[in-house]
């Protein structure tokens, strides 16, 4: 047993999401909802060893500074630790596939923390993670049909139908990043052709701006990536929008497109009452939102005939999934973690 479960003090959860790009890990007290600290790591995304370690690490930071007090929060003790994976996870907790994260694969991560650490440790998809937060405290609190996307290097999402996650027969369900929308459009991570995610995510919106410059658009995004077409992200596209370019704007426009055509499908399959967009495109500009809002119905069957679908922002922000991590962390004891 570890010091930190022998410890005294209030009991607290960590939660740790696993992104494309970085591992943002939380020390979380469920009682209060309050997040007392928060730290992030580079992903080792090829080096399954260094996927290990640095969550690892993340994790022994957090007990440690539960088990300090400080001028705002006496000292507490983990009891449990959640963990948000990128890809298919099953009902066991394990990583079979994540295409944002090449060579990891069955990944039995919560078995090897709790080995670690001796404490208990659960293990679900990043997006159904980030779901469980948005609806326990978040912009789908009390909504009990709900589609939550999250768009960062890829898209995952979670659904929720009767105000519980939709898991599927084997733990897969909600992958909407990889339904095929446009046949011939860029190869996905996963190595597939035309996934929503290729353009509709972080990496899709780099993607389209790639297609523009090979049409001789977008000179203030390619300036802004130093002049070479591979190094362009979603950031200079981003960038060169928020000083006027209209080649710029006009990218975010096609990426709106792609984005309310998924939508509308998610929308025509499963009817929901609420549509919660995380990540960080709902921010690349004003207008985002209202643009995708403004088209959405227009791609559902029947959409002049049906009520309008809300599309928020999602209430938590990046922290979201690694908040859920830590309340499904706190939900152990409960057989179904919602």
């Amino acid at each position: 047993m570890t010091d930190a479960q022998e410890a005294p003090g209030r009991p607290l959860t960590i939660g740790i999401d696993i992104g494309g790009t970085k591992i943002l890990g939380v020390l979380f007290d469920p009682v209060s909802s309050v997040v007392i600290d928060q730290r992030q790591r580079p992903t080792p995304r090829h080096d399954i060893r260094g996927l290990i370690g640095a969550v690892a690490d993340l994790a022994d930071h957090l007990i440690t500074v539960a088990e300090h007090a400080d001028h705002e929060h006496a000292a507490g003790r983990v009891t449990a630790i959640g963990i948000g994976l990128p890809g298919l996870v099953d009902r066991r907790g394990i990583l079979r596939y994540g295409p944002n994260v090449p060579g990891v694969i069955d990944l039995d991560l919560a078995t090897d923390l709790q080995q670690r650490f001796g404490l208990p440790t659960v293990a679900e998809n990043d997006a159904a993670n980030a779901a469980l937060a948005e609806h326990r405290l978040g912009a789908a609190r009390g909504a009990d049909h709900v589609i939550v996307v999250t768009q960062g290097t890829g898209i995952g999402g979670a659904i929720i139908v009767d105000g519980r996650l939709l898991r599927g027969a084997n733990g897969f369900a909600g992958e909407p990043g990889h339904m095929l929308v446009d046949r011939s459009g860029p190869i996905c991570a996963c190595g597939r052709v035309g996934c929503w995610e290729t353009v509709s995510s972080g990496t899709g919106l780099a993607n389209l701006a790639r297609l523009a410059i090979a049409r001789g658009q977008g000179a203030r995004i390619l300036e802004l990536a130093g002049g070479d077409p591979a190094e362009v992200r979603g950031e200079h596209v981003s960038a060169a929008n928020d000083e006027g370019d209209q080649e710029a704007g006009a990218v975010i426009s096609q990426l709106g497109f792609w984005v309310a055509t998924g939508l509308g499908s998610l929308i025509t399959l499963l009817d929901p009452e609420l549509i919660v967009l995380g990540g960080g495109l709902t921010a690349i500009s004003d207008r985002f939102l209202d643009d995708v809002r403004s088209q959405v119905m227009t791609t559902v069957v029947g959409g002049a005939y049906r009520p309008t679908v809300p599309i928020v922002a999602a209430a938590l922000g990046p922290a979201a999934g690694a908040i859920g991590g830590a309340i499904l962390a706190a939900d152990l004891p409960r057989s179904d973690g919602w």
